[in-house]
């Protein structure tokens, strides 16, 4: 699933007795399994010798295979596609990892007797008047995205193990108690931290009595010692 998919193809036009320059396509990407919201970065290089103006495109399609008694019907649908600009004759374009977003799709099923579902990328190029060129590459879609061993996954584990150096530096062997109620709040904040009497008698009409009485209890009492907890 992590090795590269690619091709060469090229097509020379005919006319009667006349024959144009050929169209040549190169297409490749970096990987053949890919996930719903991944994008494929696509490589390609087209060129244009013929007498015609083509369009290079891109599309994923899929193939729901269907098996029962001895009898196979095969359904090909669009999932998703892009189009590149168009090339008059004797121009050539490159696409440095152009973008084709996967939408979100079943999974690949390869391993079962009644149905089978395939993927493909399809690079081609949109001739007008004749048969285009295409390249088929594979694809595979999973459910879980791969993460190749490479720079990202050396750049994380070598971060994450900084990270763990940095705290073995800095925290102490064994956690400390937190200050007491009384090192925090003094008495003075505590006392004028208290309700008015008139708020008080507000309050306590709105409220049934045993339930203020309750609130005013345990309103103000410290959090319990660490050593407690």
């Amino acid at each position: 699933l992590q090795s590269p998919q690619a091709g060469t193809k090229e097509k020379t036009l005919c006319c009667w007795l006349c024959t144009s320059g050929p169209i040549s396509l190169s297409a490749k990407i970096e990987r053949k399994g890919y996930t719903p919201g991944e994008s494929i970065q696509i490589f390609a290089e087209i060129e244009n010798c013929s007498s015609r103006v083509v369009v290079p495109k891109a599309a994923i399609y899929q193939t729901q295979a269907f098996y029962a008694k001895g009898k196979m019907k095969e359904v090909k649908q669009l999932v998703a596609n892009l189009r590149g600009d168009s090339l008059s004759s004797g121009k050539t374009e490159t696409w440095n990892g152009k973008q084709l977003r996967i939408p979100p799709v079943s999974p690949s099923i390869l391993d079962c007797s009644i149905i089978r579902v395939e993927y493909s990328l399809m690079v081609y190029v949109d001739i007008p008047g004749a048969m285009d060129l295409f390249l088929n590459l594979p694809l595979v879609i999973g459910t879980i995205p791969l993460h190749p061993f490479g720079s990202r996954t050396s750049s994380v584990s070598s971060q994450c193990s900084m990270n763990m150096n940095w705290l073995g530096l800095t925290l102490p062997e064994r956690p400390e108690a937190p200050p007491s109620y009384a090192e925090v709040v003094t008495e003075e904040q505590r006392q004028s931290s208290l309700a008015p009497i008139g708020a008080c008698d507000e309050f306590e009409r709105a409220l049934p009595g045993p339930l203020f009485a309750y609130i005013q209890e345990f309103r103000f009492l410290p959090p319990p010692l660490y050593s407690e907890v």
